[in-house]
């Protein structure tokens, strides 16, 4: 028998990578047609000012990180306790009821702030969930020495869909309203089939004898000690939760570079362009020496890029910028991930997975709320450029917090792997 080479022979992990793709192709559609939406409607229905409206995208980011400040030490226990397949598949249920929800309140010019708010929070609910179950799936599946090239895959589906799921929406909405939901409905239901296709992933043995509260501490405990996974953690949260700037793209699409829902689709789907084209090498070359100071010139570039386009009104030149961070945002999370991955024990992966998970969700959904804010204060301009500067300044003083990020040489563990905690 032949030994696979690589995670797409193994027919598991296609599986998992079909659903990947196509829920994330679903999502990220569905998620800019709402900003746009909410946006509009501020801007038309209640005659709100831009900084207003503005203001009303801050607080829809806020609405979909709280449920995951709420509910993250849940999510962790549930995928370490139960079969990680259908936490995954019921939390993609639930956002297969959210796009059926807009597909027919947009069909019958139902929109309004409250509902775009409520869903918002519902869909938050479903990621929280979603993301450390889904996560901690492929070492169960994938051989530990094809892990780096399975998670470079794993970024190459969610790249590929973010690419072109917000193209497709923002012209299938420029046609029709409700078509983005529908299309959206269709393609979850596909990816829920497509999970639970993949053999069972038992919870890891053990789990069940600790008691619940006691699991959910010791994982913030474990990231708590272990200061090589702490940097790499706060890193993404701190540097994209004062850099990021597509919680004003739709500011820029309609009132600054003047393109827009079309020209929406394509500033949001630049970043998932740039960062494909990074996952698409890294899929078949990926990194393997002096991996942490790459990460922090990733993080670097991101910054760079961000603070340009802040600044830009020509419309190519604001998609490079947004294509250059997408790209070095892309080396980041490659090289995070697999180190996070590999540097935890099976049994404690779902519980770090959801705390990462929440470090990301606080720097996009609290990051979005940040760049409302500054944005109601300082206009849309100043608070990207603002953003854009805060990052760089981030990586610097987190290589010199952190020296073992900077020292992180390849993805072998940086010590052997620590049991959890009794």
């Amino acid at each position: 028998m032949i030994e696979p080479t690589s995670p797409l022979q193994l027919p598991d992990y296609r599986r998992f990578w079909l659903s990947r793709f196509l829920a994330s192709f679903a999502t990220s559609g569905m998620v800019v047609v709402i900003g746009y939406q909410l946006y509009d409607v501020a801007r038309s229905q209640y005659g709100m000012s831009i900084g207003q409206a503005s203001f009303q995208l801050g607080l829809f980011g806020f609405a979909q990180f709280l449920p995951m400040l709420l509910f993250t030490p849940l999510s962790g226990l549930v995928a370490d306790r139960f079969e990680r397949r259908r936490v995954a598949a019921l939390a993609m249920t639930i956002d297969f009821c959210i796009a059926l929800a807009l597909a027919i309140a947009t069909s019958h010019a139902w929109i309004s702030l409250p509902l775009l708010f409520v869903l918002g929070a519902f869909h938050g609910t479903a990621r929280v969930f979603f993301g450390p179950a889904l996560s901690a799936i492929p070492p169960n599946i994938v051989p530990s020495a094809m892990l780096p090239r399975a998670i470079a895959f794993n970024s190459l589906a969610w790249q590929i869909a973010t690419t072109f799921g917000p193209v497709a929406a923002g012209f299938l909405f420029a046609a029709h309203p409700s078509a983005p939901y529908w299309l959206g409905a269709a393609l979850l239901a596909v990816s829920i089939v497509a999970i639970l296709l993949v053999r069972p992933v038992p919870p890891p043995p053990g789990n069940r004898d600790i008691h619940p509260v006691r699991q959910i501490i010791d994982g913030f405990a474990y990231v708590r000690h272990e200061r090589f996974l702490l940097g790499c953690v706060t890193l993404d949260l701190f540097a994209v939760l004062l850099g990021g700037a597509t919680a004003l793209l739709p500011v820029y699409a309609r009132d600054i570079l003047h393109v827009g829902p079309e020209g929406l689709g394509p500033m949001r789907a630049a970043p998932a362009l740039g960062a494909a084209a990074v996952a698409m090498v890294l899929s078949f070359r990926p990194f393997a020496h002096n991996v942490g100071v790459k990460m922090l010139w990733g993080v670097g570039i991101y910054g760079a890029a961000t603070l340009i386009f802040g600044i830009s009104t020509y419309y190519p030149l604001s998609l490079a910028m947004l294509a250059l961070l997408g790209a070095g945002d892309m080396v980041s999370v490659f090289i995070r991930n697999s180190l996070v991955q590999l540097n935890t024990p099976d049994a404690m992966r779902g519980r770090v997975q959801s705390i990462s998970g929440l470090a990301i969700s606080a720097s996009n959904e609290l990051g979005e709320m940040q760049s409302g804010l500054a944005a109601a204060l300082i206009g849309a301009t100043g608070a990207v450029v603002f953003g854009g500067a805060s990052a760089i300044v981030i990586t610097i003083l987190w290589a010199w917090l952190f020296p073992e990020l900077k020292n992180a040489r390849t993805f072998a563990p940086q010590q052997p792997a620590k049991e959890p905690f009794a």
